[in-house]
């Protein structure tokens, strides 16, 4: 009978801890979610951004002190007007496409289809040298696709395997290539963080770009590791791929969007591009570790089965080949030597 009691104690006591312990933490996480809100949107330039982002962990600490003293319910009313509060502040922090851009996304690529003939404005081609020594140059190009010959998938690696950016390259019978690139648009006070791209903190853009000026970029410049993998697909796919970056890009050149570190990123959409297409793709934590791609590239079957993945990863390394290549009017060539054709 006396065991029975302290079992029933204990439960109750227990029972009590797990329930003063949800407030805690829900204010806790929330708490948390505002600091790095405020950090990264707060108004007043770094020293306001600061404060903010100070101020309210304080408050946080301070309610949380007061629900372990035991006035759970006034501190969990008062964290839920101010969070409230932050929420409508929050949705008011909109997209733009008028700020003070950096000069590598400071235009936007758009497109115009009449039929086959597809005109992209503003093709980014820069001569690079250094990141910040460098020739700006924007064109006009047009593509047949009734000439669309191949679709490359370009992974480029620069800290980490699991994180990458990807790149999809559209190869054209006369030899000619352009490669769309899913960017952060980036003010010129601003720089990449992963934990901003939760935050507001860049806008998205969809850039149309020439293969010497992406890939010669992250190679020759930047030192990253890059690779290279052909993609079967039927042409039909080819041709409804291209157009569908066409119309994001145009989409977002009159609706400007957030960019989203987890769900607005050069890897979603692209997969959520793709399932428009083909129908019903499968999730996979490689969609968010964009540095595995390939794998889930491979098993969906969109790669060459011929060869392992790895030797596949062997074939496409095209670091030193750019590298080599420089600023050949080849250049697109000679990066694919070695890559068996599908």
């Amino acid at each position: 009978m006396r065991v029975a009691t302290i079992v029933r104690v204990g439960v109750i006591v227990c029972a009590g801890a797990m329930i003063g312990l949800v407030p805690v933490v829900g204010v806790g996480l929330l708490g948390t979610w505002g600091v790095l809100a405020l950090f990264y949107q707060a108004p007043g330039g770094r020293a306001g951004k600061v404060f903010a982002a100070g101020l309210w962990g304080l408050c946080c600490l301070v309610l949380i002190g007061v629900i372990a003293y035991g006035a759970v319910v006034v501190s969990v009313t008062i964290f839920a007007l101010m969070f409230g509060a932050l929420l409508l502040w929050w949705r008011r922090i909109l997209p733009s496409n008028d700020r003070d851009w950096a000069d590598d996304v400071a235009r936007m690529t758009t497109g115009e289809v009449m039929g086959n003939q597809v005109t992209l404005h503003n093709v980014r081609c820069f001569q690079w040298r250094t990141t910040t020594d460098y020739d700006p140059l924007w064109e006009t190009r047009t593509y047949d696709l009734s000439k669309l010959a191949t679709v490359d998938m370009i992974l480029s690696y620069w800290s980490m395997s699991a994180i990458a950016h990807v790149l999809v390259s559209f190869g054209f019978d006369e030899g000619d290539h352009v490669a769309f690139s899913v960017e952060i648009r980036r003010e010129k006070t601003e720089s990449f963080s992963e934990i901003g791209g939760f935050f507001k903190e860049f806008e998205l853009s969809v850039l149309a770009c020439d293969e010497r000026d992406v890939i010669y970029l992250r190679t020759n410049v930047r030192h990253e590791d890059v690779y290279l993998y052909r993609l079967r697909m039927p042409t039909a796919h080819m041709r409804a791929l291209f157009l569908a970056y066409v119309a994001e890009a145009n989409e977002l050149s009159r609706n400007p969007r957030f960019y989203n570190t987890l769900s607005g990123n050069c890897t979603t959409l692209v997969y959520r591009m793709m399932r428009r297409i083909v129908g019903r793709l499968p999730l996979d934590f490689r969609l968010l570790l964009s540095g595995y791609l390939p794998g889930y590239v491979y098993r969906v079957g969109a790669l060459d089965a011929r060869y392992s993945l790895p030797e596949l990863e062997a074939f496409g390394g095209v670091s030193e080949r750019a590298r080599r290549s420089d600023r050949s009017p080849a250049f697109s060539l000679q990066i694919r030597a070695g890559i068996p054709p599908l």
